[in-house]
């Protein structure tokens, strides 16, 4: 092993020992040096090719920060060891991945989580009917979303990027359809992601009813982002669709579980294949049920089974218990609000067993002073992780984050007249502080089972939502005891 016995969550199978003892052979072998050469040769071009069709679909950003400093280390070795064109261009997109913090300049995980936070925001807004209230937030947010569209702006389809639309070159590099999906972060990073789309998508659609975003369009004001684009949006999602009824995040399961036994990384899990996730699917899911109640005449039957197929998948990887593992936040909360939103939009229903199991597992989490709290320790345990919050949290074990998803799940399930759920909203309130803001608590995202991610907007955003919602409820259920 290369790292301390405590991090080595995924230890490196026997197969793949095998494989890297054979290929140390390989390269050590003079013997082989003919073969490698004639190897190397054929491999060389198509691998520089290759980089360079990613290093032009997403600007020289690149998929992450590890790819993107192999990439800009290659570059340097093609030019000669010397920083030609191509390095610098990598040069110039360094800083999308690098902030100062505290203790020192880092790198973080991606080039931003822009449009997924500014989706769930604008959500947020239009649910607890502030959309037309903050009106220059929603015309601003409608706006990113509007050019942060994938190769669907003008400006975007005049790059190298949009000549790799063409199937020819999609095959050739193994990508999906791009034109018209959503990113994590930003337009020119380039890879659209199921989820991300999902929430972009959704996000737009809540918009567009908005008195405030129709006056923007029909002044002017405001770019409208039309039918097609819409519908190419839905395109992208139906492409992600697993076999299993499940949505992957960039592209469909390619593999087998068998690969895990080659993961090479010690540190993470579950990451050789593109899975399906609860939270892609309940994205997904979603997302084609508001367009489908606004446009059924766009591939209705395969959107009415996609849907239908989604909501087997999430029925069939629901524990015991109830719950859903969230595979991106921590982590039972998160993953059983997204598991209850795709069940219901699917058509499940808020009496329907599944539901009911699961609004009875968060139930049965929530702290005594009425918030949810769960530690990471959660996300690579696969175990609800019942202490250790009180470190981050209130003190008490309780966070406004995990209450928020808690309170959203239990609402849309149908459990919004219940005491429980009173005693979480008077929570968040309580937690509030005086300028409207929400204390910063623990980790409240992960990616690969064991990597933290500080997302520092979901403390005001969740909140919000999770009020909106409530406030919605109670209005139209006609306040107190209501729909329970």
């Amino acid at each position: 092993t290369t790292v301390a016995d405590m991090d080595n969550y995924s230890p490196v199978n026997g197969l793949m020992k095998a494989a890297q003892y054979g290929l140390s052979i390989y390269e050590n072998s003079s013997l082989l040096s003919p073969l490698r050469n004639l190897l190397r040769s054929l491999a060389y071009p198509f691998v520089e090719e290759y980089l360079h069709a990613e290093d032009e679909q997403t600007n020289y950003i690149d998929i992450g920060p590890v790819n993107k400093v192999l990439n800009t280390l290659i570059s340097f070795a093609l030019s000669g060891n010397t920083p030609g064109p191509t390095f610098l261009r990598h040069a110039a997109r360094m800083g999308d991945y690098l902030w100062v913090a505290e203790d020192g300049v880092k790198m973080q995980g991606y080039n931003g989580s822009q449009c997924w936070d500014t989706s769930f925001f604008l959500q947020a807004l239009c649910e607890g009917g502030m959309g037309d209230l903050f009106g220059t937030a929603a015309e601003r947010g409608m706006a990113f979303l509007e050019r942060t569209q994938i190769l669907s702006t003008d400006a975007s389809k005049a790059t190298a990027a949009y000549h790799y639309e063409k199937p020819k070159y999609r095959e050739r590099y193994f990508r999906h359809v791009s034109e018209g999906g959503w990113p994590f972060s930003t337009s020119a990073h380039g890879w659209p992601i199921s989820d991300c789309t999902g929430e972009g998508l959704k996000a737009v659609l809540c918009l567009q009813k908005l008195d405030r975003i129709k006056l923007g369009v029909s002044s002017g004001r405001i770019n409208k982002i039309d039918d097609k684009r819409l519908q190419n949006a839905v395109n992208v999602i139906l492409e992600l669709q697993n076999d299993d009824g499940g949505f992957a995040t960039y592209e469909n399961n390619r593999g087998f579980g068998w690969f895990e036994w080659l993961n090479p990384s010690e540190v993470f899990g579950d990451i050789m294949i593109d899975y399906s996730y609860a939270e892609c699917t309940m994205a997904s899911l979603t997302a084609l049920r508001e367009f489908h109640d606004s446009y059924p005449s766009h591939r209705g039957p395969e959107i009415r089974d996609a849907m239908q197929r989604g909501s087997s998948f999430l029925k069939g990887i629901q524990r015991p218990d109830g719950s859903w593992y969230g595979s991106w936040a921590c982590c039972f909360c998160y993953g059983t609000w997204f598991g209850i939103e795709g069940l219901v939009a699917a058509g499940g229903g808020e009496g329907s067993n599944e539901v009911r199991r699961a609004c009875e597992f968060l139930l049965s989490k929530q702290c005594g002073n009425g918030g949810w709290g769960e530690d990471f320790r959660s996300c690579y345990n696969k175990k609800y992780a019942e202490g250790n919050m009180e470190r981050y949290g209130d003190g008490e074990g309780a966070c406004v984050v995990s209450t928020s998803w808690a309170i959203l799940g239990l609402v849309k399930g149908g459990m919004g007249g219940r005491e429980e759920v009173r005693r979480g909203v008077e929570y968040l309130v309580g937690r509030q502080l005086e300028s409207g803001d929400w204390a910063q608590e623990g980790i409240s995202g992960v990616f690969n089972r064991s990597c933290g991610i500080t997302y520092t907007a979901y403390r005001n955003v969740f909140p919000i939502w999770a009020l909106g919602r409530y406030g919605k409820w109670q209005r139209e259920e006609g306040g107190e005891g209501g729909g329970e």
